[in-house]
C-alpha cells in the first residue's frame, strides 16, 4: 500500500492461480476493465492500483480452452489501514467432456518460414513463429489422434514428440511439441 498524488492510499489487487494447464492462459479482469493475462500457476497482480475506500471485483473474463477457472475471494473494498490485497484465489479444473482439444508447440522454427501441420483430421496448422496452439478441430473423447508434419519449412526438419494418443474426456492434450532444426 502506497500513497499516491495528493496523499491517496493505493493498493495492488492479487492472489494466486492454481489447476492452470501448461500451454493454456485465462483472462482476468478487475473492476471489468485491468485486464491480466495468467499463463501459468503462481502468483498474479494487477497492473492498476485501487484507491483506498474503493471496491475491487475479479472476474474471468475468458476461460482457458477445455478447463473453468473459478475466483474465490476475488470481491471487496480496500481498506486503508490493509496494504495490498493478495488473497483472490483462482481455482481451475479440467473440463470432463465429450470431445477436446489438441495443443502443441513448435520451437526453433527459423523467422521467416513455415511449418504446415495436422492432428489427423481434415484441417490443418501453418505455424509461422515459434508458438504454442491448439489444432482447430475437438475430438471426441477416446478417439485417437496423430500429430504430424504435412510440409516441412524450407532447409529445416521439423520433428514431432508426444504427437499421437487417445483423447481424454478430462481435458486437452497438452503434450505435443514440434521440434525444427
Amino acid at each position: 500500500m502506497v500513497a499516491g498524488c495528493g496523499g491517496a492510499i493505493t493498493a495492488t489487487i492479487g492472489g494466486t492461480v492454481s489447476g492452470l494447464s501448461g500451454g493454456t492462459t485465462v483472462h482476468l479482469l478487475d473492476n471489468g476493465t485491468d485486464a491480466l493475462t495468467v499463463s501459468a500457476n503462481g502468483s498474479f497482480t494487477f497492473g492498476t492500483e485501487v484507491t483506498a475506500g474503493d471496491a475491487y471485483a475479479v472476474t474471468v473474463a475468458t476461460q482457458p480452452v477445455g478447463e473453468t477457472c473459478t475466483v474465490t475471494n476475488g470481491s471487496g473494498t480496500v481498506s486503508q489501514n490493509s496494504g495490498d490485497v493478495t488473497s483472490v484465489s483462482v481455482a481451475c479444473t479440467a473440463n470432463t467432456t465429450s470431445s477436446n482439444y489438441v495443443l502443441a508447440s513448435v520451437s526453433g522454427l527459423t523467422s521467416g518460414k513455415t511449418v504446415v501441420l495436422s492432428d489427423g483430421t481434415d484441417t490443418s496448422y501453418t505455424a509461422s513463429s515459434n508458438t504454442t496452439f491448439l489444432f482447430p478441430t475437438a475430438l471426441s473423447a477416446g478417439t485417437t489422434y496423430s500429430v504430424t508434419v504435412v510440409t516441412q519449412p524450407s532447409g529445416q526438419t521439423c520433428t514431432v514428440t508426444n504427437g499421437s494418443g487417445t483423447i481424454p474426456s478430462s481435458g486437452t492434450v497438452t503434450t505435443a511439441v514440434i521440434t525444427c532444426q
